[in-house]
């Protein structure tokens, strides 16, 4: 008889939740402190040093302009990562109240609601994004606008499904009998089931959010120059792909960088909050 051995490969270690708080509160620590940390002025031109490759002075180099690249990739973090948790924020704050009063209410509210949430469901979101930042023209302001336009969908269709679920159950039937109001109801008892779906949906959506708005820039419709921004900045490179290629490498990697660290934090947030995940 042979005798077969298995050997048990330990589980792959997440970073502890811990270590993503620190890395948030620096992240927003240098999205704060970015204006005033900068070694050099992002906008300052200076044709005599451009192109200049990475050195003591300059550590990421200079662009095309002779301003320095280490200095704008931190204030285009701003605009980018800083954006993108304002359309998230923006997002919520239209779609929750909106699932709630749709799951409710019920009737021909609930019907107006499918009605809207299934035209923009039909197309892809980044599509419809672009169509909005095309017809409001470029900017960031009018891209977080379009972002969050097709965004809010997603957190309200999350809430409204929940409340439909929940609604009658008999703890709500007992809330309804004691006395309590319909807004009471609905923030003391189908509010916080439905929170923990949409933050962990949210934290998945955050690195998605980022692409997108880095990739609207790239093309154009984002941050316009002279203002710093990852997507823009890549596009503002391509051209010095060949003779220097850190021009593109540099907000390339950033975006990698903070798009991939959003995954793994909502990868945890997904693993201490998911539900349905916790109980298998």
């Amino acid at each position: 008889m042979l005798k077969t051995k298995f050997r048990l490969t330990p589980p792959v270690q997440k970073p502890k939740m811990s270590v993503h708080i620190v890395i948030l509160v620096l992240v927003v620590l240098t999205l704060i402190c970015a204006p005033y940390v900068v070694p050099h002025d992002p906008y300052a031109v200076d044709l005599a040093i451009r192109l200049l490759p990475p050195g003591m002075d300059h550590l990421l180099g200079t662009d095309d302009l002779g301003r320095d690249l280490f200095s704008r990739l931190l204030l285009g973090g701003r605009n980018t990562v800083g954006t993108s948790l304002m359309v998230l924020l923006a997002s919520l704050a239209i779609g929750i109240p909106a699932g709630l009063l749709a799951g409710y209410a019920g009737g021909w509210l609930d019907r107006i609601y499918k009605r809207i949430s299934d035209a923009f469901l039909a197309f892809p979101d980044f599509i419809i994004a672009i169509v909005l930042s095309g017809l409001m023209g470029p900017g960031i302001f009018n891209l977080m606008i379009a972002i969050v336009s097709v965004k809010w969908i997603t957190y309200s269709r999350i809430v409204r499904n929940s409340v439909i679920a929940e609604k009658h159950q008999e703890y709500i039937t007992i809330a309804r009998l004691s006395g309590l109001r319909p807004h009471q109801i609905l923030w003391k008892h189908l509010l916080p089931h439905a929170l923990s779906h949409v933050i962990v949906i949210a934290s998945l959506d955050m690195g998605k959010v980022i692409l997108m708005i880095a990739s609207l820039s790239y093309i154009g419709l984002g941050a316009q120059p002279p203002a710093p921004e990852w997507g823009a900045m890549l596009n503002e490179g391509r051209a010095y792909f060949h003779s220097s290629p850190y021009l593109m490498i540099a907000p390339g990697l950033a975006i990698m960088l903070v798009v991939l660290w959003s995954n793994m934090l909502g990868d945890r947030v997904r693993d201490r909050l998911d539900i349905k995940r916790s109980r298998e």
